[in-house]
């Protein structure tokens, strides 16, 4: 049996765990291993009703923080609320960026021209929108089907804000698409064809790894009288095409 997931923290009110890659956060089905949620419950064991503070998507890794009680909840989110709260990815991305570090500031709404429901985009009547991000490291891979190695970059990104697919509409919209995005790296109907249960072998190879390469890699905020940081490893399959293996 898989694991339930990595715990990096716990006590009589918080439960921190990493967030496996391709797990959602809320149930879709009723198998119990099937959402992160229900993860927690079995986890937690009969009667516990964990509530998740904040939620990443199905395909990102990383950090994920959960209430015990709805007191604590509400605690949190009024941090997460007042900006209180620093949260900090990787994401591996195509190409090299000119500078060492920079700010996306477009605003974002929802895409009406896309078939994907839930894609949203740079839109100049969106709500406003931050993101800052740094060079970890440029680097080059060879991958099938191209004459020459390929430019990528790791990089750390900081989302000001928390907008639907923040992080990865803003770096695509810079011009460095996250590797194995299916909906912000070029081609939607490569998503279209995983939730249809129809995306090919030669698809998914053409996408370079499993999931998008975006890791929550850490989250820091004041609770309790304390500054708080708690902080997950990317899996290995991450590690291994950021290190260029």
């Amino acid at each position: 049996m898989e694991p339930l997931f990595d715990v990096l923290f716990e006590d009589e009110e918080l439960l921190v765990v990493s967030k496996p890659a391709g797990l959602v956060c809320h149930p879709t089905k009723g198998d119990a291993y099937s959402s992160l949620i229900s993860r927690l419950r079995l986890y937690l064991g009969e009667g516990a009703q964990p509530q998740l503070v904040n939620r990443l998507d199905r395909e990102t890794s990383g950090v994920t923080l959960a209430a015990k009680a709805p007191g604590v909840a509400r605690d949190l989110g009024r941090l997460f609320e007042q900006r209180a709260v620093q949260k900090e990815y990787l994401a591996i991305v195509y190409g090299h960026p000119s500078t060492e570090t920079g700010t996306i500031t477009a605003a974002l709404g929802k895409d009406e021209l896309s078939r994907v429901a839930i894609k949203d985009c740079v839109r100049a009547d969106g709500a406003a929108a931050r993101t800052d991000f740094a060079v970890v490291r440029r680097f080059h891979r060879s991958i099938p089907g191209a004459a020459k190695p390929q430019r990528f970059s790791l990089l750390t990104v900081q989302p000001h804000t928390g907008r639907k697919h923040q992080i990865r509409i803003h770096l695509a919209h810079l011009g460095f698409p996250i590797v194995g995005d299916k909906i912000y790296g070029g081609d939607e109907t490569l998503y279209l064809a995983l939730v249809e249960g129809r995306l090919t072998a030669a698809q998914a190879e053409a996408l370079l790894v499993p999931h998008h390469a975006l890791h929550a890699s850490a989250l820091r905020f004041p609770w309790r009288g304390e500054d708080r940081e708690f902080r997950a490893e990317p899996e290995a399959w991450f590690k291994q095409f950021a290190d260029g293996h």
